[in-house]
């Protein structure tokens, strides 16, 4: 693609012609308009798979703390099981002490997978896709 020019003192200068180089930023111009929205629907893909998956942990735990023994009235809606979960909670049973807590989600992150859970009886149901 590249051509050879002598310049003013008869030495060979390698280049490109300013439609060579059109041509590769409009190259670059369409992958670009192709791939961004591509990537924003990844993120938000990948956000939902999150909070999904936060859900299904945080039922999962506060569930299995009342099949350990903790009251079912511990917590009367989706919030306050989040939270004590959250918090951690250690059971009684028998001689032994069983803790249930979640590490590792953050408050932004336990606030948005709630919108994937409800209360019934007593229990967090996980009610995603």
């Amino acid at each position: 693609m590249g051509f050879m020019v002598g310049n003013r003192h008869g030495n060979a200068v390698s280049g490109f012609s300013l439609v060579e180089l059109l041509v590769v930023i409009a190259v670059i111009a369409i992958i670009a308009a192709i791939a961004i929205p591509n990537i924003a629907q990844v993120t938000h893909s990948a956000q939902t798979a999150k909070n999904l998956r936060n859900a299904q942990t945080l039922a999962g735990t506060y569930n299995a703390a009342i099949a350990a023994g903790l009251a079912t009235n511990a917590a009367t809606d989706v919030a306050t099981a989040v939270e004590l979960i959250s918090a951690g909670t250690n059971i009684l049973v028998g001689n032994t002490v069983h803790s249930f807590s979640v590490d590792g989600i953050s408050e932004e992150d336990r606030v948005q997978a709630q919108t994937y859970l409800s209360f019934s009886n007593g229990r967090l149901v996980y009610s995603g896709p």
